[in-house]
């Protein structure tokens, strides 16, 4: 069977008859307060904040709540299997962390991207590297240890740029290519915008571009002589917005798997299956980018549906267990931690993600056991009724 993932809780237990509690916190609330309190207020406004009122945002988080799962007994679920095959990848949960912009900011040395591969090498749980790095992809890869990465293209407008991202992140050994498509354009962040801070314009965040031969070869003066040129380039080239017609470039770039991120709606799932995408990924960014939309969770079935068997990752809201169990239930292969693990890392670095990837795992699989489905195969849509 699997990994006992729900063994964290005694580890804590018996820790706490010698005196010892938890460094971090166990519940999300008091996670997101503590790391408000240790995050430079701009960077803090960036990774917390959403579109508009960020009503979506919200919406996100709060769409778990109208699922309920159907405890079932004398099931006998005193082991549980959470692994998951995911093109040929053997994955010890359903579980990956988000790929998150501004990660490397949000860590006390500066250094975000590195801790979150080390946390995906001592958890299991794959990490989805960001284009949008403090570290390049390469450095960030070697942490990995024997946990498979995965590569988030945000796609330039420039299309050797562009390949020599993908064959970067090929040679680095990153497993798949996670290509963003509701990100070319900055959406209405009013936190940010009140602070008036957008790192990458700072020059942060641009590693995996001043490091491309491809990028540097664009400029009369190297990046590290004239960062503000470099700057410059970046805001040229960052944005692409892709159509259908980009598909069959995109899916020529590599023969890894390609997973198009942001889909929603099944026309465009089915379009995407019959452009050869390996995997498509159901998720709103979390509400950072457009305000007004529906819940991820709740275009989730319908995605599924389109898929017909086709992998459907998802992220956007996720913050317990109880809400990884709804998503798999409604058809997700994986599901992806985004803002827990950020807020994690701003607290204690690596040990912060472990602790809070371990928990999130933890929860999840003494669900399971206490409602009666011992593999992944059992959360299906019956698991679940709608609450009123």
């Amino acid at each position: 069977m699997g990994q006992p993932f729900g063994s964290y809780q005694n580890e804590i237990y018996f820790n706490g008859l010698g005196g010892i509690l938890p460094s971090y916190p166990m519940a999300f609330a008091e996670l997101e307060e503590r790391a408000s309190a240790a995050l430079p207020p701009s960077v803090w406004s960036y990774v917390a904040g959403g579109a508009g009122d960020e009503r979506t945002q919200r919406a996100n988080v709060t769409a778990f709540d109208h699922w309920g799962l159907v405890p079932r007994m004398f099931v006998g679920a005193a082991q549980r299997d959470l692994s998951v095959d995911l093109f040929g990848l053997k994955l010890p949960s359903p579980v990956f962390m988000a790929p998150i912009g501004v990660l490397g900011l949000c860590a006390q040395d500066g250094h975000g991207d590195l801790a979150t591969a080390r946390a995906a090498a001592r958890t299991g749980v794959p990490m989805v590297a960001s284009t949008l790095a403090v570290d390049p992809l390469e450095e960030v890869a070697a942490e990995f240890g024997d946990t498979p990465g995965l590569f988030q293209l945000y796609t330039p407008t420039d299309r050797d740029l562009a390949a020599s991202l993908v064959h970067r992140a090929e040679q680095a050994g990153y497993k798949a290519i996670v290509v963003t498509l509701d990100t070319w354009i900055t959406g209405w962040r009013p936190r940010d915008l009140s602070t008036a801070n957008f790192p990458q314009l700072r020059g942060h965040c641009l590693a995996n571009y001043t490091t491309d031969p491809v990028f540097r070869s664009r400029l009369t003066r190297t990046p590290e002589e004239d960062p503000q040129s470099a700057v410059l380039l970046w805001t040229q080239l960052f944005g692409n917005p892709l159509t259908w017609d980009d598909l069959p470039w995109l899916r020529s770039l590599t023969d890894l798997p390609l997973i198009i991120k942001g889909i929603s709606h099944p026309e465009d799932v089915r379009r995407a299956k019959d452009g050869g995408v390996d995997a498509v990924y159901c998720s709103n960014h979390g509400g950072r980018q457009a305000n007004g939309g529906l819940p991820a969770l709740d275009t989730l079935p319908s995605v599924v549906e389109a898929a017909d068997g086709l992998p459907v990752l998802f992220d956007s809201g996720v913050r317990t267990g109880a809400d990884i169990v709804k998503a798999l239930a409604l058809g997700a292969t994986a599901v992806g931690i985004g803002r827990p693990y950020a807020y994690g890392l701003a607290l204690g670095g690596t040990d912060g993600i472990v602790h809070v990837l371990r928990s999130l795992l933890a929860e999840t699989d003494l669900i399971m056991a206490v409602d009666g489905y011992p593999t992944l195969a059992d959360l299906t849509r019956e698991a679940l009724q709608r609450v009123v």
